[in-house]
């Protein structure tokens, strides 16, 4: 019987299926597995190479896996579909996970450690208070309107109508819907206190982190940006230049050539849109700064904003923001302004 050289595990949440290979690419086994006996059976097998596509519970496997001695490779989904036989189930998932590691050419992703994950956990649960809080905003307006009280958009308003809502508007609304908007508002003041306590834990990590303050030297990077950028972005060396991490941040156009003809399309969204949000709203920022105070005379700011729409310089210049973060962190050192060098 041939030695297994590859195992294409597919993941779930308690039926695995785990599909050997050995160094020709032949089947050697194709095999059913429960979650209690999984690490059981990879502890009874050879040290070898094992696959997983790159989805939930895939970075602890990797982990549990990794410990029991075998090189475990994590691969994108998109990138397995192409090895898949028409239908559709567990022992074709598997085998298509174990033919798409064994291409030369194919590209993995990093295991992330614990404490990787529980650092992205942070902006996780922020993201996530954000996103209701927003929510709360929305719909505290939106019934209002139903009163005859309207309010501008943003959060420093929505204070205003709580205060409203102790005065004269409260004795016009009837009591069931007073007391709906009180519990809407002591909800997001709960939420805008638990966001702030997030804000101050990066702010003291970013502190007391030495690459987060190398990051932060870039315009448009605080210590949100600058954190995040440690907590969920791979290694540095994964990639071989700055283009490289811009491409895999979603920064560059999606394109459709063919016979000879370049054509780029849209932005491709790709990677991680955390960062690529961050980046966004952070080279934002730079513009409206540049807007304002003005550029240096001659600077690529000023030639692009002047030559093209203000949201496409938006992107192009967190596409370059990506590719200096990927030198810091790539070869060290801080930022320095163009002019700086120049001079």
């Amino acid at each position: 019987m041939s030695e297994v050289t590859t195992i294409g595990l597919d993941i779930a949440k308690t039926v695995f299926h785990a599909h050997g290979a050995d160094e020709r690419g032949r089947c050697v086994f194709s095999k059913r597995l429960t979650r209690a006996k999984l690490l059981v059976f990879f502890a009874a097998q050879p040290r070898c190479t094992v696959a997983l596509e790159a989805c939930g519970g895939a970075h602890h496997w990797a982990r549990e896996l990794t410990a029991l001695g075998h090189d475990v490779r994590l691969i994108p989904p998109a990138y397995v579909k192409p090895f898949v036989k028409r239908h559709k189930n567990d022992a074709v998932d598997a085998e298509a996970i174990c033919e798409a590691a064994q291409r030369p050419s194919m590209r993995f992703v990093a295991v992330k450690s614990e404490e990787q994950q529980a650092s992205a956990l942070v902006f996780r649960t922020r993201d996530l208070l954000v996103r209701q809080r927003t929510q709360l905003i929305n719909a505290i307006r939106g019934h209002m309107t139903e009163y005859g009280w309207v309010a501008p958009k943003g959060p420093a308003y929505v204070s205003m109508l709580g205060d409203l809502l102790e005065d004269e508007m409260g004795a016009s609304l009837p009591p069931a819907a007073f007391s709906m908007f009180r519990v809407m508002l002591d909800l997001l003041a709960d939420l805008d206190e638990r966001i702030a306590a997030l804000d101050k834990e990066i702010a003291q990590r970013a502190r007391e982190e030495e690459t987060a303050r190398r990051l932060m030297t870039i315009p448009g990077i605080g210590p949100i940006t600058a954190t995040a950028l440690i907590a969920l972005a791979p290694a540095a060396e994964t990639f071989a230049k700055g283009r490289d991490f811009a491409a895999w941040v979603g920064l560059t156009p999606t394109q459709h050539s063919t016979g000879g003809k370049q054509k780029l399309g849209a932005t491709s969204k790709m990677g991680e849109r955390t960062l690529r949000r961050l980046l966004i709203i952070g080279a934002s920022a730079v513009i409206l700064q540049a807007t304002r105070r003005g550029t240096a005379k001659g600077s690529w700011l000023e030639q692009m904003l002047a030559r093209k729409p203000r949201m496409l310089v938006t992107v192009a210049l967190a596409n370059k923001m990506a590719r200096i973060v990927w030198a810091l962190l790539a070869k060290g050192g801080t930022y320095r302004a163009p002019m700086a060098v120049a001079a």
